[in-house]
């Protein structure tokens, strides 16, 4: 089955802004592991860094994330956003897409969204990410900081937001077009 696009890279690069951007543009469904992962934080009223040292504890937490984004590829006609969907959607992935962006950018823009101080958006996205490696590397074996795995890295700090966004729609299009060796029509 094509149509489905994974996106993936650092916090605060525009994962969840671009999967958006292409889920609506190619009437394609949104999916977000990072949200789930949030939303499970928010049920139990803790923060993001304490919900990573649950996660650290119980890996059925990122299991049954992951899981969820599994199910996600099977159904299919969707855009998946997360630290693993390019390796948990694996060969079901049409394409895979990581971004990454200079850490002071990223961390200007986590705290414009989070409502945080520059200082602190810095030390939790440290903190969560070198929490985030290791639990990958050890419940999966899997190094987030190895691109490998994706067909396109684009950097999202080179042009504006409009621009970067335009890019990635004609470099899906351009790429998932073929899937199977055949034009698809992205709109169905």
């Amino acid at each position: 089955m094509c149509k489905v696009i994974a996106i993936g890279g650092p916090h605060g690069t525009g994962k969840s802004t671009y999967a958006k951007a292409i889920a609506s543009e190619f009437g394609l469904r949104f999916s977000s592991a990072g949200k789930l992962f949030r939303e499970i934080a928010e049920g139990r009223g803790i923060s993001l860094e304490e919900m990573g040292e649950i996660a650290r504890r119980d890996p059925s937490i990122d299991e049954g994330i992951d899981a969820l984004t599994k199910m996600e590829v099977e159904k299919g006609s969707v855009v998946l956003e997360g630290q693993l969907v390019a390796w948990m959607a694996g060969e079901g992935a049409d394409m895979r897409i990581y971004l990454f962006a200079p850490d002071e950018l990223r961390f200007k823009r986590i705290a414009e969204r989070d409502r945080l101080d520059i200082e602190r958006a810095r030390e939790q996205t440290r903190s969560r990410e070198a929490a985030q490696r290791e639990r990958y590397l050890s419940l999966y074996g899997i190094d987030v900081g190895d691109i490998s795995a994706y067909d396109l890295i684009v950097d999202t700090s080179l042009l504006p937001l409009d621009d970067t966004t335009a890019f990635l729609k004609r470099a899906v299009e351009a790429f998932v077009g073929r899937c199977g060796g055949k034009k698809i029509n992205l709109t169905q």
